[in-house]
């Protein structure tokens, strides 16, 4: 057993000044231990709780308080949090990219909001009612789908057929939106066809005020006159009127086998297989490979693709949207 001396000297082993001092035995404790007074242990969380509500009055002042704006921002009275969604994070979720690549576009003053050139970072926006261009093409963030089919022969372009027959929609049953066709194409007909939920845009690529070019490839068999290309771009008289192809070239033939490409704005029903059974070329096969700006490429028959950011900012742009 250890003397009081030993408790109070200050000689002894650190453990033993700390263990006697818990139990109350030193000058140092009685001091630690002085009465602090009923309220003081509130005090604290009093004083933080009345710095934490003059901070956010400072933070929501600063915010309200600043420069205004590009439209598309909104904020609320009194300081409230902004609604909207951060404009980044729109471009990042319509497929422009990452949220940092997206903070580059609009750092290069690439990105504009309902006319207005964006440069400021942070940027809210409502997705549903504000327009955002990207290098002029507008994004898409309305929850539009948009699709190309390169649709095989014997398919019927329909999205459903009382007949049982293959149509465009076996090609999106597994789509909750509902989709349809822009325009058609016959059912032995192949290539590029859109399908999409944006009924504004589809109305406007199938109206002839705005006279989309479609382009084909057709095989004939030949001799080709030279002046064939003439005569179409001229105009061929059929039983509803006349009809002028826009474009015609001889793509490669072998013998008497011809490929020819041929552009026109013309929608009716038909129209390239009954232009060139006119002329006395019935078409032994037909494959549109481009749809105003947008080109099939490589795209393999029956495959669907979902259209690029990009790609439908030229299709808005090819009809005035």
């Amino acid at each position: 057993m250890r003397s009081s001396r030993g408790s109070h000297g200050g000689k002894s082993g650190g453990n033993g000044n700390r263990n006697y001092r818990g139990a109350g035995n030193s000058r140092d404790d009685k001091q630690q231990r002085q009465p602090r007074g009923p309220r003081r242990p509130q005090r604290p969380r009093e004083y933080e709780a009345r710095l934490e509500e003059a901070a956010r009055a400072r933070h929501a002042g600063g915010r309200t308080g600043g420069a205004a704006r590009p439209a598309g921002t909104r904020s609320g009275a009194g300081g409230a949090e902004q609604d909207g969604v951060r404009l980044q994070k729109v471009l990042a979720q319509a497929g422009l990219g990452s949220r940092r690549a997206c903070e580059e576009l609009i750092d290069a003053g690439r990105v504009e909001v309902n006319g207005q050139r964006v440069r400021e970072q942070g940027l809210r926006v409502d997705p549903d009612k504000d327009e955002i261009r990207v290098d002029g093409l507008t994004v898409t963030t309305q929850g539009l789908l948009y699709f190309a089919l390169n649709k095989p022969a014997g398919v019927v372009s329909t999205m459903e057929d009382p007949e049982g027959r293959q149509c465009l929609g076996d090609y999106v049953t597994n789509r909750e939106t509902r989709l349809f066709h822009v325009g058609r194409l016959d059912t032995e007909t192949e290539g590029l066809i859109l399908l999409t939920n944006d009924g504004e845009l589809a109305n406007r690529l199938m109206h002839p005020r705005y006279g989309v070019t479609k382009t084909y490839l057709a095989g004939l068999v030949g001799p080709i006159p030279r002046d064939l290309g003439k005569r179409l771009r001229e105009g061929v008289v059929l039983e509803d009127g006349l009809a002028r192809a826009d474009h015609f070239r001889i793509v490669d033939n072998v013998g008497k086998n011809y490929l020819v490409e041929i552009s026109l704005h013309e929608g009716r029903k038909h129209i390239v297989r009954r232009m060139l059974d006119q002329m006395g070329f019935p078409v032994e096969r037909l494959v549109r490979t481009k749809f105003g700006p947008l080109a099939l490429g490589d795209q393999k028959s029956g495959w669907l693709r979902r259209l690029t950011q990009p790609e439908v900012g030229m299709l808005k742009r090819e009809v005035g949207m």
